[in-house]
């Protein structure tokens, strides 16, 4: 195991790996039979160049990157992790940028990129989940940057109807070809520049709930049973 990382971190592995991988992922989004729904706010916003803040589950990472076929502006925020590493170099060649880092561990470098991203009106893309879960729960990262910058958050999800789900903490999903898939974007999500503590917690809460929402939609329509939050810790009672 130990050496497999390693060479999964080498730079002769990665780079030839994420080639493959980001034309495997043009091959199956060629042969899937896509259906798109909600798109047209994103589409609006666009077309008037107002930047717009991109969110999904880390599970659904892998078909991400076809939602932004028309906006080149596009920038994904990925970890500085080994995995995140393959993921950005596969990012790459399918024609988006890169954000390095995490809104949420030591995240300022990254809060700065994705703010100036934001005022050159591009897209930042985020799952507000990773770079380690827990599982399809929003940290406060993502709204943050949303009070800061005055830009709205649209909850996104994809499923296909053949695929293979990882065992992983994210239950990451690898779409197969020759499918049918859906891509769903959901109503906008706005947080005041002034927005408070209980704000904040509140579109956090907003926009977990969207996404749940989303995804587990998307995967009934794709003939799945929805893959699940994980669940939270529990509360040890006070001791008496």
């Amino acid at each position: 195991m130990r050496i497999s990382r390693r060479l999964l971190a080498s730079e002769l592995i990665q780079v030839p790996l994420a080639c493959f991988l980001a034309l495997y992922i043009r091959i199956v989004g060629w042969t899937t039979r896509w259906q798109r729904e909600g798109f047209g706010t994103l589409e609006a916003l666009r077309a008037e160049g107002k930047p717009v803040i991109f969110c999904f589950w880390h599970g659904r990472l892998a078909m991400m990157p076809l939602c932004h076929r028309e906006a080149r502006a596009a920038a994904v925020l990925i970890s500085t992790h080994r995995d995140g590493r393959l993921v950005a170099r596969m990012i790459e060649r399918l024609g988006l940028s890169i954000v390095d880092g995490s809104t949420r561990r030591g995240g300022e470098a990254a809060m700065l990129q994705c703010r100036a991203q934001l005022s050159r009106g591009g897209i930042v893309s985020i799952a507000p989940d990773g770079p380690r879960g827990p599982r399809m729960q929003a940290a406060a990262g993502t709204i943050h940057l949303a009070a800061l910058t005055g830009v709205p958050i649209l909850p996104s999800a994809v499923a296909t109807s053949r695929r293979h789900v990882f065992g992983s903490w994210d239950r990451f999903l690898l779409p197969l070809p020759f499918g049918r898939g859906i891509y769903r974007v959901g109503a906008p999500i706005r947080v005041p520049r002034d927005a408070d503590v209980a704000t904040i917690e509140a579109a956090r809460l907003a926009l977990e709930r969207a996404l749940n929402e989303l995804s587990a939609d998307c995967d009934r329509r794709m003939g799945h049973a929805p893959i699940e939050p994980a669940a939270s810790p529990a509360i040890a009672e006070p001791a008496r």
